[in-house]
Order: C-alpha cells, then sequence, then structure tokens
C-alpha cells in the first residue's frame, strides 16, 4: 500500500512523539558525584568515569608510623590516605590535576619524623602534611613546618600539638585530643561516684600529656589520685606498678598509653586479681588491644570516637552516615574493618583537598582555608575550626565504649 504524500510526512512526526513519550518514563543517568562538602563525606571507591587528571601534580605530604610501636594506628591511617587519594584522582584530580601522596615512615621515632618532614618539604615540595601517627613525632616537627610555613593536620592527640595556637599557626589536627578525652571520662566518674582512682601512664608524649591532664582535672572535678605510676612503652611487664596500685585501694584505675602498653596493664591486672573498674584512653581504639589483651580486655571502658559503634548511633546523629560509608569503603579497599586512627588520616587529607579544590592556591591558602572551616562532619567529629581552636572538636566528639565479649559496645 502506498502511503499519500501527507502520511508520509505525519508518520515520521507521530514516532518521534511516541518516542519522546518513552524515555521520558525511563529513569535519567546519574548525576556525577558532588565534590566533598563541609557536611557529608562520601568515599565511593568504585571506578570513575571522570577525565583522568593531567598536568604537573599537587603534592601532600604524610609522615605516619608504619613500622615500631605505633604501627597497629599508622597502617590504618597509611591504607585511609591511599584511599582518599584514588577517590580523588579516579573523579579527575583536583581541579583537573592529580594529587600525588608521597608516604614517609618515622618507625615511630622523633627524630625520623623530623628527617621526614625536611625531605616532604625539601626535595618532594609537598604544599602540606598530614600525620604524624603519635603525640612524640607530631611535636617534634612542630618547629620545622612552622618555620617553613608549611600547615601540618597531625593524627595525634596531644591537646599540646595545637595549643598555644598562636605559637603553631600553621598546624593543625583531626584527633580528638587528650583534653576532651579527660573531660568525656570525667562524666563517667561523676556518673558512678568514683572518688578515688589511680594512674598509670606511658612514659612517652602521648600518656605523660594525658597523665598533665589528669592531674588538672580530676581534683577540680573533687577526684583524689590516690597513687600515681608510668611504664616504658616496649614494657613487658607492669606488676610492680600494678601492686603498688593495689595496695593504694582506688576506686578505679585509669591507663593512658597506645598498644602494646595498655593491654600489657590489663593482662597484669586481671593476673593481680585487681577488681576494680580498669578504664583507659582513646588510645586503644583498635582490635589490636583486644587482641593483644585477650579476656583481659573484658569490661574496660574508655572515651572513643563513634566509628567504633556506628551501629548504635542513633539515626539522627550526624556522623552516622558519614562513618558507614567509611567503613565500608576502607573494608573494600583494604581489606580490613574500618579504623578509628584511619579515620584521623582520611579527615586530615579530605581538609586539605577541600581547601585546594574550594580556591587554595598555596600553602598559605590551604591554612587560612582550614582554619575557617566549621561545620566539617568527618569521622573524628564535627569539626569547627577557628583562629583560636585548631582541633575544632568537642568533647561530643567522645562516647564511652566497653568491651564485652571481645567487642565493644556504648556504655548506656
Amino acid at each position: 500500500m502506498r502511503l499519500s504524500a501527507s502520511c508520509r510526512f505525519v508518520l515520521p512526526l507521530l514516532c518521534l512523539a511516541v518516542l519522546a513519550l518513552v524515555l521520558s518514563g525511563c529513569p535519567k543517568p546519574a548525576a556525577p558525584p558532588a565534590p566533598l562538602s563541609s557536611t557529608a563525606r562520601p568515599t565511593n571507591t568504585s571506578p570513575s568515569t571522570a577525565a583522568a587528571p593531567t598536568g604537573e601534580p599537587i603534592v601532600i605530604g604524610a609522615i605516619f608510623s608504619v613500622t615500631g610501636p605505633g604501627a597497629p594506628l599508622g597502617e590504618p591511617e597509611k591504607a585511609s590516605a591511599q584511599m582518599v587519594e584514588k577517590k580523588v584522582n579516579d573523579a579527575g584530580g583536583i581541579n583537573g590535576r592529580p594529587l600525588k601522596l608521597v608516604i614517609e615512615d618515622d618507625a615511630t621515632e622523633e627524630s625520623k619524623a623530623v628527617l621526614a618532614a625536611k625531605k616532604l618539604i625539601e626535595q618532594d615540595k609537598a604544599v602540606a602534611i598530614i600525620g604524624p601517627t603519635m603525640s612524640g613525632p607530631s611535636l617534634a616537627i612542630l618547629d620545622t613546618c612552622n618555620k617553613a610555613s608549611i600547615p601540618l593536620v597531625s593524627c595525634a592527640a596531644s591537646a599540646k600539638i595545637t595549643n598555644p595556637v598562636a605559637e603553631r599557626k600553621w598546624v593543625f589536627s583531626t584527633a580528638q585530643t587528650d583534653v576532651l578525652a579527660v573531660q568525656r571520662l570525667l562524666d563517667y566518674l561523676k556518673t558512678k561516684q568514683i572518688k578515688n582512682v589511680a594512674i598509670i601512664c606511658d612514659s612517652n608524649a602521648f600518656g605523660q600529656s594525658g597523665a598533665e591532664q589528669l592531674k588538672k582535672q580530676l581534683p577540680t572535678a573533687g577526684i583524689k589520685i590516690a597513687d600515681e605510676e608510668k611504664f616504658g612503652t616496649k614494657d613487658t611487664s607492669m606488676t610492680a606498678q600494678l601492686t603498688k596500685i593495689k595496695s593504694a585501694k582506688p576506686d578505679a584505675v585509669i591507663c593512658w598509653g597506645t598498644n602494646p602498653g595498655p593491654a600489657v596493664v590489663a593482662k597484669n591486672a586481671k593476673s593481680l586479681g585487681l577488681t576494680m573498674p580498669l578504664i583507659m584512653s582513646h588510645g586503644i581504639a583498635n582490635k589490636k588491644f583486644i587482641e593483644l589483651a585477650a579476656d583481659a580486655a573484658e569490661g574496660v571502658v574508655f572515651p572513643a570516637g563513634k566509628l567504633l559503634v556506628t551501629g548504635e548511633l542513633a539515626d539522627s546523629d550526624a556522623q552516622k552516615a558519614v562513618l558507614k560509608q567509611y567503613g565500608d569503603d576502607f573494608q573494600a579497599f583494604a581489606q580490613k574493618p574500618g579504623n578509628t586512627f584511619g579515620g584521623h588520616a582520611f579527615d586530615a587529607l579530605t581538609l586539605i583537598v577541600e581547601a585546594l579544590k574550594g580556591g587554595a592556591k598555596d600553602a598559605a591558602g590551604i591554612r587560612d582555608a582550614i582554619e575557617k572551616t566549621t561545620k566539617y562532619v568527618g569521622i573524628g567529629g564535627t569539626f569547627n575550626f577557628s583562629a583560636t581552636d585548631h582541633n575544632g572538636l568537642t568533647k561530643d566528639a567522645f562516647t564511652l565504649v566497653t568491651i564485652k565479649g571481645g567487642k565493644w559496645t556504648m556504655v548506656k
């Protein structure tokens, strides 16, 4: 059958109209992911279709304790930073330029951290540095970074890293500080009506900074320190110190340190028959403590970031979605569960990336942008930096956690 001229003209138009109606009912392609914002930090590690970044790389230095006593913290920090680097470059880089992360291992030694910082600044031309993992190495490189006018975003917890701010213009930190940890513990001690404690702290910078805060804050809350002891980071027995503590008959024992020391304290306390509550610092907030302390970890209470108990958080908690995404992505990237200390490196590098994406052109621009960052919902908490606060957190960044059956659970 032959169509008339008018039909031959109308039919294609009808086909186009039908096709438009069909397509309008189909789902539209997903929009490209938005850049990281100051509220949520999704970290999709799946391959991206964005154009590969080109041009001269933007170099960010990193110093982690990949080996040495701090390795249980430094290893997940390294993996988290590499995860961010991959995500940024898979998504097209920073304003089209590739991000290059240069990682140095300080082996948990202050002298090596100083050498690493100088190398990153002088040879690698890093525009910013994240890390170190531990407080001692972080404190050791403050002068180097300040003199070179290079932003340092530390992953360590001593409040001395960023205070006094007037002397730490170029220094920030993403770990919850010992000042805040002790404040959070005071809430717990008051609730439990504990009036008499003994403290046993690592002799390293983290432990002694914690001891300083305990001795400063406990008496103001009406809590007596019945005995004070210390131990070496590599000590394999704390029986002598704990025997003295047992004789002092405190209502509770507070231990401040990072693994392996606190695990030794827990095991020795159990073997000596100490029955009072054992309270520890946020320095044990990873699985290594449970592995090392075994059944002696049961019942230990400590302040920690919320990542450990993500599943128990209320849906209304601003961090919950961010923590879950980080945990899922870290598992996919590193084949291990998300890690609190890795979260410090994630936040540190993300803050720098955000500063650069926001228009920072150099080290000074990065510093200024971080100092002005507010309402950043990260792994460590919700950060509100300012010219007088280069940590940006409050005690609400902590929740209280206890260990039951080899697992973490929130203290209700």
